[in-house]
């Protein structure tokens, strides 16, 4: 049976980890927790022993540092990046597009990207789209094949935010990711005239 000590240690290593993790996507835009969560452990020198923060936990702590460091500036920035996915779904409506990500739970920062999945017929239908409207993106290829992955991922920059594109087959529009948020235009233009600081909404599709 552990000891108090060892559970008290590990604990606050959990916590540390978690705050360190919290404020590298607050101050360097990392979006994937998973990997923050990887490099602050390392940077801690926790071992594969230890227990990890779970992702509830890093934002908890990102939202806390957010609001005693970026506090006005992140919400001009939620602002902004919710205005931009408003725009970029009305232009990409016939490919079934849903925002996720730190501009639906209100975890953006001043690095982040502003994350929207499609669910097209064909992924090939959207680079013509583009193509067709002479809009200039970048092809992504996926980092590794896994459960969950896009096809393609096309990032742009839309004014001053980062947009990243994420092809999906129109078969997976029905798979929600578990904790994952995603809203269509409509609730995210809601969002968008609700007063500050308003929950994300549900969505089920």
């Amino acid at each position: 049976m552990p000891s108090h000590a060892h559970v008290s240690r590990s604990a606050s290593l959990r916590r540390e980890i978690a705050a360190l993790a919290a404020r590298m996507m607050a101050e360097d835009g990392i979006s994937d927790f998973g990997f923050a969560k990887r490099k602050a452990a390392r940077q801690l020198g926790a071992t594969e022993a230890d227990a990890l923060p779970n992702n509830s936990e890093i934002e908890a702590e990102l939202r806390a540092w957010q609001a005693l460091y970026q506090d006005e500036e992140q919400a001009e920035r939620l602002v902004e990046m919710r205005s931009a996915a408003v725009e970029v779904m009305r232009m990409l409506e016939p490919f079934r597009p849903y925002l996720t990500g730190g501009a639906l739970d209100g975890t953006a920062g001043r690095y982040s990207e502003l994350e929207i999945e499609i669910f097209p017929d064909s992924a090939k239908d959207v680079e013509i789209f583009f193509l067709n409207q002479d809009f200039p993106y970048e092809h992504r290829e996926p980092r590794r094949p896994a459960p969950h992955t896009p096809e393609a991922i096309l990032s742009f920059d839309w004014d001053e935010v980062p947009v990243k594109v994420s092809i999906y087959p129109s078969t997976a529009e029905r798979t929600i990711r578990r904790g994952q948020e995603r809203a269509r235009l409509a609730q995210v233009e809601a969002l968008l005239a609700s007063p500050a600081g308003a929950e994300a909404p549900d969505e089920h599709a």
